[in-house]
């Protein structure tokens, strides 16, 4: 990303660091019987989330890198119900034995099934349901401060909590997270105010942020999910099923989730800049998704003021480019 220009890390998406071989530690996690269980498999993330820390701060050195922490839709990291059901059932037309671990695993997935996962248990919802996991990742994020800075490089970590609705649940995770940050300096000889912000992502966020404007000392427009809230629509689903229809018969003049709508999903961005910016002229609003790389949607969010534009590093070129357009035509 620093390569093709990029000014910084608006969006470090935490969760995507344990997929793959790591999927088994969120599994576990979620799964796990009781808290001691539980505090087991975060002892052993948190050296994994560390040295990935220090690896972006060095490659970002001298420039801001935003941490979001974890937020796993959980059926992208749990086993199947379908397909643990069908094993059930064959175990039992078989006459066959299940295991205890199988039967174990079985209630539990059928526990935490969720009809609808991206609304459910993720973002601030699973930070406030296990504290733990979000206090391991701000002292991970700080032991890598201090290693890179030891190393005699510049790194400027920030904080981003997710998916929040509301003004109390930012007030509770901000004050256990820097609690645990100010415990981690301890006794390092160095301190920080690493900056602790929120992602704007549901249309009540937009509405309140003043409210949220508080306790936050940044705000990221997630406009992924802020515009599949808006709009009702799973872009998992739409895309494959009735979106094409509508574009070819022209209900819809382009794909919402390529180009911002600004008619609707815009109007609650102007909404929450007005409130954020009420509170403070320079309060620090920037936008994280495949919008930000979006040319036309790149000129509107400068039309609000936005400080900063994120998206994917291969989109960085356009986004540069588009961000400088917009300004000299401005």
């Amino acid at each position: 990303a620093r390569i093709l220009g990029a000014e910084g890390v608006g969006l470090c998406r935490t969760e995507h660091m344990f997929l793959g071989p790591r999927r088994s530690y969120v599994e576990r996690l979620v799964l796990a019987e009781n808290d001691d269980v539980q505090r087991s498999v975060i002892a052993e993330m948190e050296p994994l989330q560390r040295a990935d820390f220090v690896g972006i701060m060095m490659a970002m050195s001298g420039l801001p890198v935003t941490i979001r922490l974890l937020d796993p839709p959980l059926h992208e990291f749990l086993p199947s119900l379908v397909v643990l059901s069908a094993a059930m059932a064959r175990a039992e037309a078989l006459n066959e034995e299940v295991s205890v671990r199988d039967k174990a695993l079985f209630a539990a997935v059928s526990r935490l099934h969720e009809a609808n996962p991206m609304l459910g248990l993720r973002g601030v919802r699973l930070g406030i349901l296990i504290p733990e996991l979000y206090k391991m990742q701000v002292r991970a994020l700080v032991h890598a401060f201090l290693e890179v800075r030891k190393l005699g490089h510049d790194p400027r970590p920030e904080v981003m909590i997710p998916l929040v609705a509301t003004q109390r649940e930012l007030l509770y995770l901000r004050e256990t997270l820097e609690t645990e940050i100010a415990k981690t300096f301890k006794g390092s000889g160095l301190t920080l105010e690493i900056p602790i912000g929120t992602m704007i992502e549901t249309p009540r966020a937009a509405i309140t942020a003043d409210r949220l404007g508080v306790h936050a000392d940044f705000f990221s427009f997630g406009t992924n999910d802020l515009t599949q809230l808006t709009w009702a629509f799973s872009r998992d689903d739409v895309e494959s099923t009735f979106l094409p229809r509508y574009l070819d018969l022209e209900l819809l003049p382009f794909n919402p989730f390529e180009s911002l709508d600004e008619a609707g999903v815009g109007i609650l961005l102007r909404t929450a800049v007005g409130l954020a910016r009420g509170l403070r002229s320079d309060f620090k609003l920037g936008v994280c998704g495949e919008h930000g790389g979006d040319p036309r949607s790149i000129h509107f969010f400068n039309s609000l003021g936005l400080d900063y534009v994120s998206c994917s590093p291969f989109r960085v070129p356009i986004a540069r480019l588009e961000s400088g357009r917009a300004a000299v035509i401005a």
